[in-house]
């Protein structure tokens, strides 16, 4: 069991809104970096789904993902990855 006490603005992990800006943040970066063009809501989808790989894959580097700048980074790097496969996939 794990004793670690934060304070309020030290959380590790962020709230269902912060993930939302997140996401809409990593899915409208993913868009200009892969030179796509989408919606507001495309760009929260790929957002949220590259937020999810994107933990998936620190973890699986060893690598900790916590607070805003963090996850930013790594739903960034995930929704890039999702918008290349989506784009092979699509024929594009």
């Amino acid at each position: 069991m794990e004793t670690e006490t934060y304070s309020a603005l030290n959380q590790p992990g962020v709230g269902w809104f912060a993930m939302i800006v997140i996401g809409l943040l990593a899915g409208w970066i993913a868009e200009k970096v892969t030179e796509s063009d989408h919606g507001l809501l495309t760009n929260l989808l790929f957002g949220l789904v590259g937020a999810f790989l994107g933990k998936y894959l620190a973890e699986m580097a060893a690598i900790p993902i916590f607070g805003f700048f963090r996850t930013l980074i790594a739903a960034t790097v995930g929704a890039i990855i999702v918008l290349f496969v989506w784009r092979k996939i699509r024929g594009r």
